[in-house]
Protein backbone atom coordinates (compact mmCIF):
# COMPACT_ATOMS: atom_id res chain seq x y z
CA UNK A 1 0.00 0.00 0.00
CA UNK A 2 1.15 3.55 -0.77
CA UNK A 3 -0.39 6.73 0.64
CA UNK A 4 0.30 10.47 0.95
CA UNK A 5 2.81 11.32 3.65
CA UNK A 6 1.50 14.79 4.42
CA UNK A 7 -2.25 14.78 3.90
CA UNK A 8 -5.46 12.84 4.35
CA UNK A 9 -5.92 10.62 1.28
CA UNK A 10 -8.58 11.76 -1.18
CA UNK A 11 -9.82 8.17 -1.46
CA UNK A 12 -8.79 4.58 -2.06
CA UNK A 13 -7.52 3.14 -5.35
CA UNK A 14 -6.93 -0.55 -6.07
CA UNK A 15 -4.69 -1.39 -9.05
CA UNK A 16 -5.14 -4.72 -10.86
CA UNK A 17 -2.42 -6.08 -13.14
CA UNK A 18 -2.65 -8.42 -16.12
CA UNK A 19 -0.67 -11.29 -17.60
CA UNK A 20 2.17 -12.14 -17.56
CA UNK A 21 2.92 -9.19 -15.31
CA UNK A 22 2.65 -8.41 -11.61
CA UNK A 23 1.83 -5.35 -9.53
CA UNK A 24 5.23 -3.98 -10.60
CA UNK A 25 3.72 -3.00 -13.93
CA UNK A 26 1.79 -0.33 -12.01
CA UNK A 27 4.69 0.92 -9.86
CA UNK A 28 5.30 4.31 -11.58
CA UNK A 29 1.58 5.09 -11.81
CA UNK A 30 1.04 3.97 -8.20
CA UNK A 31 3.75 6.32 -6.94
CA UNK A 32 2.15 9.24 -8.77
CA UNK A 33 -1.36 8.45 -7.51
CA UNK A 34 -0.12 8.04 -3.94
CA UNK A 35 0.50 11.77 -3.70
CA UNK A 36 -3.27 12.14 -3.31
CA UNK A 37 -4.77 8.66 -2.82
CA UNK A 38 -4.25 5.57 -0.73
CA UNK A 39 -3.13 3.04 -3.34
CA UNK A 40 -3.40 -0.73 -2.98
CA UNK A 41 -1.40 -3.14 -5.16
CA UNK A 42 -1.66 -6.92 -5.16
CA UNK A 43 -0.11 -9.77 -7.10
CA UNK A 44 -2.78 -12.18 -8.25
CA UNK A 45 -2.00 -15.71 -7.03
CA UNK A 46 0.10 -17.33 -9.74
CA UNK A 47 1.91 -14.06 -10.57
CA UNK A 48 4.77 -11.95 -9.28
CA UNK A 49 5.79 -12.77 -5.72
CA UNK A 50 2.58 -14.69 -5.00
CA UNK A 51 2.60 -18.49 -4.88
CA UNK A 52 2.96 -20.05 -8.32
CA UNK A 53 2.70 -23.74 -7.49
CA UNK A 54 0.53 -26.19 -9.45
CA UNK A 55 -2.06 -26.19 -6.68
CA UNK A 56 -2.84 -22.48 -7.29
CA UNK A 57 -5.88 -21.94 -9.51
CA UNK A 58 -5.22 -19.18 -12.04
CA UNK A 59 -8.42 -19.12 -14.11
CA UNK A 60 -10.28 -15.82 -14.45
CA UNK A 61 -13.34 -16.96 -12.50
CA UNK A 62 -11.17 -17.67 -9.48
CA UNK A 63 -9.23 -14.42 -9.81
CA UNK A 64 -12.48 -12.43 -9.81
CA UNK A 65 -13.64 -14.23 -6.67
CA UNK A 66 -10.30 -13.58 -5.01
CA UNK A 67 -10.46 -9.86 -5.75
CA UNK A 68 -14.00 -9.64 -4.34
CA UNK A 69 -12.87 -11.52 -1.21
CA UNK A 70 -9.81 -9.29 -0.85
CA UNK A 71 -11.92 -6.13 -1.09
CA UNK A 72 -14.32 -7.49 1.54
CA UNK A 73 -11.39 -8.42 3.78
CA UNK A 74 -9.80 -4.99 3.59
CA UNK A 75 -13.18 -3.31 4.14
CA UNK A 76 -14.13 -5.51 7.09
CA UNK A 77 -11.27 -4.97 9.52
CA UNK A 78 -8.57 -3.03 7.72
CA UNK A 79 -5.95 -5.72 8.20
CA UNK A 80 -3.35 -6.25 5.54
CA UNK A 81 -0.70 -8.93 5.27
CA UNK A 82 2.54 -7.21 4.36
CA UNK A 83 5.95 -6.61 5.94
CA UNK A 84 5.59 -5.74 9.67
CA UNK A 85 1.89 -6.72 9.43
CA UNK A 86 0.92 -3.12 10.14
CA UNK A 87 -2.87 -2.69 10.11
CA UNK A 88 -4.46 -0.02 8.00
CA UNK A 89 -5.37 3.23 9.74
CA UNK A 90 -8.89 2.78 8.40
CA UNK A 91 -10.69 0.08 6.40
CA UNK A 92 -10.97 0.19 2.64
CA UNK A 93 -13.89 2.43 1.65
CA UNK A 94 -15.58 1.80 -1.73
CA UNK A 95 -12.37 1.97 -3.73
CA UNK A 96 -11.82 3.14 -7.25
CA UNK A 97 -10.47 0.22 -9.27
CA UNK A 98 -7.98 0.68 -12.11
CA UNK A 99 -7.43 -2.50 -14.11
CA UNK A 100 -5.26 -3.59 -17.02
CA UNK A 101 -5.43 -6.67 -19.28
CA UNK A 102 -6.90 -9.70 -17.42
CA UNK A 103 -7.05 -7.48 -14.35
CA UNK A 104 -10.06 -5.96 -16.10
CA UNK A 105 -11.73 -9.37 -16.28
CA UNK A 106 -11.00 -9.91 -12.58
CA UNK A 107 -12.35 -6.47 -11.66
CA UNK A 108 -15.53 -6.79 -13.73
CA UNK A 109 -16.03 -10.35 -12.53
CA UNK A 110 -15.70 -9.24 -8.91
CA UNK A 111 -18.19 -6.42 -9.51
CA UNK A 112 -20.78 -8.14 -11.70
CA UNK A 113 -20.59 -11.77 -10.59
CA UNK A 114 -19.45 -11.47 -6.97
CA UNK A 115 -21.24 -8.28 -5.91
CA UNK A 116 -18.18 -6.15 -5.13
CA UNK A 117 -19.19 -2.53 -4.65
CA UNK A 118 -16.70 -0.03 -6.09
CA UNK A 119 -16.69 3.72 -6.58
CA UNK A 120 -15.54 3.61 -10.20
CA UNK A 121 -13.72 1.55 -12.80
CA UNK A 122 -10.93 2.68 -15.13
CA UNK A 123 -10.46 -0.13 -17.66
CA UNK A 124 -7.18 -0.05 -19.58
CA UNK A 125 -6.63 -2.33 -22.60
CA UNK A 126 -8.59 -5.07 -20.87
CA UNK A 127 -9.19 -8.70 -21.79
CA UNK A 128 -12.94 -9.06 -22.19
CA UNK A 129 -14.46 -9.04 -25.68
CA UNK A 130 -13.94 -11.71 -28.33
CA UNK A 131 -11.62 -12.38 -29.92
CA UNK A 132 -8.91 -12.64 -27.31
CA UNK A 133 -6.24 -15.23 -26.83
CA UNK A 134 -3.48 -15.23 -29.46
CA UNK A 135 -2.40 -18.22 -31.55
CA UNK A 136 0.43 -18.56 -29.03
CA UNK A 137 -2.16 -18.98 -26.25
CA UNK A 138 -3.85 -21.76 -28.17
CA UNK A 139 -0.53 -23.43 -28.95
CA UNK A 140 0.44 -23.40 -25.26
CA UNK A 141 -2.97 -24.72 -24.19
CA UNK A 142 -2.53 -27.68 -26.53
CA UNK A 143 1.12 -28.33 -25.59
CA UNK A 144 1.58 -27.06 -22.04
CA UNK A 145 3.82 -29.94 -20.92
CA UNK A 146 6.08 -29.52 -23.95
CA UNK A 147 6.63 -25.81 -23.30
CA UNK A 148 7.19 -26.41 -19.58
CA UNK A 149 10.04 -28.81 -20.50
CA UNK A 150 11.86 -26.42 -22.86
CA UNK A 151 15.48 -25.80 -21.75
CA UNK A 152 15.76 -22.81 -19.41
CA UNK A 153 17.78 -20.48 -21.68
CA UNK A 154 15.39 -21.03 -24.58
CA UNK A 155 12.40 -20.46 -22.29
CA UNK A 156 13.98 -17.25 -21.01
CA UNK A 157 14.48 -15.94 -24.53
CA UNK A 158 10.87 -16.78 -25.41
CA UNK A 159 9.49 -15.01 -22.33
CA UNK A 160 11.55 -11.89 -22.95
CA UNK A 161 10.52 -11.76 -26.61
CA UNK A 162 6.88 -12.28 -25.67
CA UNK A 163 6.97 -9.43 -23.14
CA UNK A 164 8.92 -7.08 -25.41
CA UNK A 165 6.46 -7.70 -28.23
CA UNK A 166 3.56 -6.53 -26.07
CA UNK A 167 5.13 -3.07 -26.03
CA UNK A 168 6.17 -3.13 -29.69
CA UNK A 169 9.79 -3.58 -28.53
CA UNK A 170 10.11 -0.08 -27.07
CA UNK A 171 10.82 -0.99 -23.43
CA UNK A 172 14.41 -0.89 -22.12
CA UNK A 173 16.04 -4.29 -21.63
CA UNK A 174 16.13 -3.87 -17.85
CA UNK A 175 12.36 -3.32 -17.71
CA UNK A 176 11.74 -6.38 -19.88
CA UNK A 177 14.07 -8.33 -17.60
CA UNK A 178 12.21 -7.13 -14.50
CA UNK A 179 8.90 -8.34 -15.92
CA UNK A 180 10.38 -11.65 -17.06
CA UNK A 181 12.25 -12.44 -13.83
CA UNK A 182 9.41 -14.17 -11.88
CA UNK A 183 9.01 -16.71 -14.69
CA UNK A 184 12.63 -17.78 -15.18
CA UNK A 185 13.26 -20.34 -12.45
CA UNK A 186 11.92 -23.89 -12.56
CA UNK A 187 8.70 -23.07 -10.69
CA UNK A 188 8.19 -19.89 -12.69
CA UNK A 189 8.66 -21.63 -16.04
CA UNK A 190 5.94 -24.18 -15.31
CA UNK A 191 3.70 -21.42 -13.91
CA UNK A 192 4.16 -19.24 -16.99
CA UNK A 193 2.70 -21.83 -19.34
CA UNK A 194 0.13 -23.01 -16.80
CA UNK A 195 -1.45 -19.57 -16.45
CA UNK A 196 -1.64 -19.14 -20.22
CA UNK A 197 -3.26 -22.54 -20.63
CA UNK A 198 -5.88 -21.77 -17.97
CA UNK A 199 -7.04 -18.48 -19.49
CA UNK A 200 -10.18 -18.96 -21.55
CA UNK A 201 -12.80 -16.76 -23.26
CA UNK A 202 -15.36 -19.12 -21.74
CA UNK A 203 -14.68 -17.39 -18.43
CA UNK A 204 -15.26 -13.88 -19.73
CA UNK A 205 -18.45 -14.74 -21.64
CA UNK A 206 -20.72 -14.56 -18.53
CA UNK A 207 -19.23 -11.15 -17.69
CA UNK A 208 -19.75 -9.87 -21.24
CA UNK A 209 -23.43 -10.80 -21.03
CA UNK A 210 -23.78 -8.58 -17.95
CA UNK A 211 -21.70 -5.56 -18.95
CA UNK A 212 -24.88 -3.48 -19.16
CA UNK A 213 -25.37 -4.06 -15.42
CA UNK A 214 -22.25 -2.21 -14.26
CA UNK A 215 -23.30 -0.12 -11.25
CA UNK A 216 -20.58 2.54 -11.12
CA UNK A 217 -19.02 5.21 -13.34
CA UNK A 218 -16.59 3.82 -15.92
CA UNK A 219 -13.87 5.20 -18.14
CA UNK A 220 -12.12 3.17 -20.83
CA UNK A 221 -8.48 3.74 -21.78
CA UNK A 222 -6.76 2.10 -24.74
CA UNK A 223 -3.44 2.30 -26.55
CA UNK A 224 -4.10 2.74 -30.25
CA UNK A 225 -1.05 0.65 -31.25
CA UNK A 226 -1.80 -2.27 -28.93
CA UNK A 227 -0.53 -5.39 -30.77
CA UNK A 228 -2.39 -7.80 -28.49
CA UNK A 229 -5.90 -6.33 -28.17
CA UNK A 230 -6.98 -4.13 -31.09
CA UNK A 231 -7.98 -0.53 -30.44
CA UNK A 232 -11.37 -1.17 -32.05
CA UNK A 233 -12.33 -3.17 -28.96
CA UNK A 234 -12.42 0.05 -26.96
CA UNK A 235 -15.40 1.29 -29.00
CA UNK A 236 -17.14 -2.07 -28.69
CA UNK A 237 -16.61 -2.07 -24.95
CA UNK A 238 -17.96 1.47 -24.73
CA UNK A 239 -21.13 0.39 -26.52
CA UNK A 240 -21.63 -2.55 -24.15
CA UNK A 241 -21.30 -0.48 -20.96
CA UNK A 242 -24.06 1.71 -19.48
CA UNK A 243 -24.07 5.31 -20.61
CA UNK A 244 -21.45 4.94 -23.32
CA UNK A 245 -18.42 5.93 -21.21
CA UNK A 246 -15.66 8.09 -22.60
CA UNK A 247 -12.68 6.38 -24.25
CA UNK A 248 -9.23 7.87 -23.63
CA UNK A 249 -6.78 6.97 -26.39
CA UNK A 250 -3.04 6.68 -25.85
CA UNK A 251 -1.55 7.42 -29.30
CA UNK A 252 1.32 5.31 -30.56
CA UNK A 253 1.55 3.10 -27.46
CA UNK A 254 1.32 -0.66 -27.12
CA UNK A 255 -0.23 -3.07 -24.67
CA UNK A 256 2.15 -2.22 -21.81
CA UNK A 257 0.98 1.37 -21.74
CA UNK A 258 1.33 1.71 -17.91
CA UNK A 259 5.09 1.33 -18.36
CA UNK A 260 5.46 2.76 -21.86
CA UNK A 261 4.08 6.14 -20.73
CA UNK A 262 3.33 6.07 -17.01
CA UNK A 263 2.99 9.87 -16.93
CA UNK A 264 0.20 9.85 -19.53
CA UNK A 265 -1.63 7.01 -17.79
CA UNK A 266 -1.21 8.68 -14.41
CA UNK A 267 -2.64 11.95 -15.74
CA UNK A 268 -5.61 10.16 -17.31
CA UNK A 269 -6.38 8.25 -14.14
CA UNK A 270 -6.00 11.32 -11.89
CA UNK A 271 -8.30 13.30 -14.20
CA UNK A 272 -10.86 10.51 -14.04
CA UNK A 273 -10.70 10.20 -10.26
CA UNK A 274 -11.10 13.97 -9.90
CA UNK A 275 -14.20 13.92 -12.09
CA UNK A 276 -15.74 11.00 -10.22
CA UNK A 277 -14.96 12.40 -6.77
CA UNK A 278 -16.29 15.78 -7.84
CA UNK A 279 -19.51 14.14 -8.97
CA UNK A 280 -19.84 12.27 -5.68
CA UNK A 281 -19.30 15.47 -3.73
Amino acid sequence: MLEPADRVPAGDVVLCHGTPWSARVWAPVARALSREYRVFLWDMPGYGVSSKGPEVAVDLVTQGRRLAALLRHWAADGSLDRPLDRPLDRPLDRPHVVAHDIGGAAALGAHLLEGADVASLFLLDIVMLDPWGSPFFRLVAENEAVFAAVPGPLHGALVREYIAGAANHVLPDDVVGMLAEPWLDEVGQAAFYRQIARLSPEHTAPIVRRLGEVRCPVRVGWADADPWIPFEQAARLREALPGGPEVVAFPGLGHLVPLEDAAAVGRAVRTWLGEVDGGRA
